[in-house]
């Protein structure tokens, strides 16, 4: 195998795919990532045996083949190059040496067979649709944070997908829920995705695809089997085994009946709850707020950290109440508003409250109250 391609492509589909390898694995050929040089292309595969990731660039290819290298180097190497090179990738079929060479820089990696090298194979009967990659964007950006890191609950490690009812029609929704806090985005649901039963999309893969799509434009091709999603981009793939299981019905969390409406500056409360949680225990991370006719003020109160105390203006005529939130819940949800306001649907200080962002009513999110 003999190519030349310029360094700013190689690095491009390198940075697609390379992420997906584990940096410690029991499976050394699982730490390499797959180039396949044929016609006038090479491709790139890597894999954990969970996500698969593939993508390929132009190339001037002076002999066809296939070897397994190192990821993680082979990427350092290729991103430290100087910008704008030519870079030349040989396999030495004497010492079975990957020789990278550009310029006067001249590296030689160890390599596995490419026959070693295993991929995933696709399932049958998927339901295929393309999506805008703004709209997949969005719904992961407002979702994730709150996936679960608990394995014990392994089905709420991921990112629920699925058509639902919305207010005007089908909307695909995205929901993720560690148990404390819940995230929950549509948009208009995609020609082909009216049938799309829920699926769990894993952390890891949310993470990818979010990655792969960070400056893409036009359309992303979702398919959906039973065990499998594949996310097209372009020349980039992405294919992830889903996590069996069934999330839980995610609605009864969803308060209907909240009548005490807090509006509040979100960029100023974001603030304040950043400057009050800096004494905050870092067990509990519990801010307390206490609401008045026009004003709310964050108090933390801990024998081992200190107090913290601070005053906002806000728009609430609700009876006075106080109610207490994780701050870093706070923060995560308030950094995804949009509006200048964020509006807070309340109950009691011991039923969920309920968060809107007046610049996306496509976006809910809800917050369970800590004991104050």
């Amino acid at each position: 195998m003999k190519l030349t391609i310029e360094r700013s492509d190689l690095l491009n589909a390198l940075s697609h795919v390379q992420n997906v390898v584990e940096r410690r694995n029991t499976i050394p050929i699982l730490s390499n990532v797959l180039m396949e040089a044929k016609g006038s292309e090479v491709t790139f595969v890597a894999t954990d045996l969970d996500i698969e990731a593939v993508d390929s660039a132009d190339a001037t290819i002076s002999s066809e083949g296939a070897v397994t290298a190192p990821a993680g180097t082979l990427f350092d190497v290729v991103r430290k190059l100087p910008s704008g090179a030519d870079v030349e990738l040989e396999l030495n079929p004497e010492n079975r040496r990957l020789t990278i060479r550009s310029g006067r820089s001249n590296f030689a990696l160890p390599t596995l067979p490419a026959t070693d090298f295993q991929t995933m194979t696709g399932d049958d009967n998927a339901v295929s649709f393309d999506v805008e990659a703004a709209d997949l964007r969005r719904l992961i950006d407002k979702t994730r944070f709150a996936i679960s890191t608990e394995e014990t609950r392994y089905y709420l490690n991921g990112v629920y997908l699925h058509t639902a009812d919305g207010d005007k029609g089908k909307v695909l929704r995205a929901v993720a829920t560690d148990g404390h806090r819940l995230a929950l985005a549509d948009c208009e649901a995609p020609a082909g995705a009216e049938n799309l039963d829920g699926v769990i999309v894993p952390r890891k893969a949310i993470a990818e695809v979010r990655r792969l799509i960070d400056s893409a434009d036009g359309d992303v091709s979702v398919s959906v089997s039973e065990t499998k999603i594949v996310f097209r981009a372009g020349r980039a793939v992405l294919t992830s085994k889903l996590i069996d299981g069934s999330f839980p019905d995610y609605q009864r969390v969803i308060p209907k009946g909240n009548d005490k409406r807090l509006v509040i500056d979100n960029k100023s409360f974001e603030a304040a709850v950043d400057r009050v949680s800096t004494v905050s225990a870092e067990r509990s991370r519990s801010v307390k707020l206490s609401l008045e006719d026009g004003k709310v003020v964050l108090a933390v109160n801990s024998a081992e950290t200190g107090q913290g105390h601070e005053e906002i203006e806000c728009d609430y005529g609700a009876d006075p109440m106080e109610i207490g939130f994780n701050a870093k819940y706070l923060l995560d949800v308030t950094a995804q508003i949009e509006a200048e306001d964020a509006e807070f649907m309340l109950n009691d200080p011991a039923s969920p409250a309920l968060i809107l962002d007046p610049a996306d009513p496509a976006a809910r999110y809800v917050l369970m109250p800590l004991r104050v």
